[in-house]
């Protein structure tokens, strides 16, 4: 009896040996640290003007100056990722709606004006009601500006990053929490016990998000998931789910100790950090596979009906 042969699996292959899609333009480490630098500026905004009106003056500071710092370092990297200043100035000619990219740089020139203008009326003590008007409205921008970036990424062609557009901006929402509460432990590290309780809970609460987020990104995003799971952003994002829950864990010491307030600080902002470079290295690993492409471009398949009766 001749064995019959068999038909070779179906391989995924580009047309002619090009890519399916183009590869973002955007580089590394220019994206992912403006990620990370966007998310805790828009935290810190918030966590700052929360203790300023519970008391909290150390951590009030602390907060404001690192959005402040934090927004003003973000420009700087986009500005650098864009290549000349006059590009990001010519994306404020016009203010589009439709455009992620549009809204982005005027909330993010919005942000960095009104943080700016908190921090300066802080150290200074010139103008202490503008600059508390300031601050609080910063804190009305700081959400927006910490999520923006994860709509921005879903509204791209990329794979790993369009069949994400659900879970990601949890997950950035979590991110920029664990990093402003980084923040703020290290900002109260000197400082009386009570100033870093508000920290260590936003540390506990962002790392539940963060964990949630990530877990449901890397199994709920079909075969696009694998890129969250393999490779650079694979040891990026294992990386994180071990730095975040540590600084959390150190976190709740934190208020009996300067030295887990500061150990806290570095791991849950290293947590933060190596998320957003996950996030970012899955986009061009799902663009360089055809076989993610090909995938997220296919209809899901309907579920399979049931007879009635015999």
């Amino acid at each position: 009896m001749t064995e019959q042969p068999q038909v070779p699996e179906a391989e995924f292959r580009s047309y002619y040996g090009r890519p399916i899609l183009k590869m973002p333009r955007w580089k590394e480490p220019h994206l992912p640290v403006y990620l990370f630098l966007g998310g805790l500026s828009g935290a810190t905004a918030v966590m700052g003007a929360a203790a300023a009106l519970t008391g909290r003056r150390t951590l009030a500071r602390a907060g404001r100056l690192t959005a402040a710092a934090a927004a003003a370092g973000g420009s700087g990297v986009l500005i650098a990722e864009l290549g000349r200043p006059e590009r990001f100035l010519h994306m404020l000619r016009v203010a589009k709606l439709t455009s992620p990219m549009s809204v982005g740089s005027w909330l993010l020139t919005a942000h960095a004006s009104l943080a700016g203008a908190a921090a300066a009326s802080d150290v200074t003590g010139v103008a202490p009601r503008l600059g508390a008007t300031a601050g609080a409205a910063a804190a009305l921008t700081g959400p927006l500006l910490a999520t923006y970036t994860a709509v921005l990424l879903a509204d791209t062609a990329v794979p790993a990053w369009h069949e994400g557009q659900r879970q990601l901006p949890f997950l950035f929402a979590g991110s920029a929490m664990t990093s402003a509460a980084a923040a703020g432990l290290a900002g109260t590290a000197f400082a009386a016990p009570a100033e870093r309780v508000p920290a260590v809970r936003l540390a506990v609460l962002g790392t539940a998000l963060e964990l949630a987020a990530a877990t449901a990104l890397e199994h709920r995003t079909g075969l696009v998931a694998e890129t969250y799971r393999q490779g650079g952003a694979g040891a990026m994002m294992r990386a994180a789910r071990w730095l975040t829950p540590a600084g959390a864990v150190a976190a709740l010491a934190a208020p009996r100790s300067r030295l887990a307030a500061l150990a806290a600080a570095g791991l849950l902002a290293a947590g933060a950090v190596t998320t957003r470079f996950g996030v970012f290295r899955a986009g061009p690993a799902s663009v360089a596979d055809p076989k993610y492409v090909i995938a997220a471009q296919r209809p899901a398949a309907p579920a399979p009906q049931q007879r009635v009766g015999g």
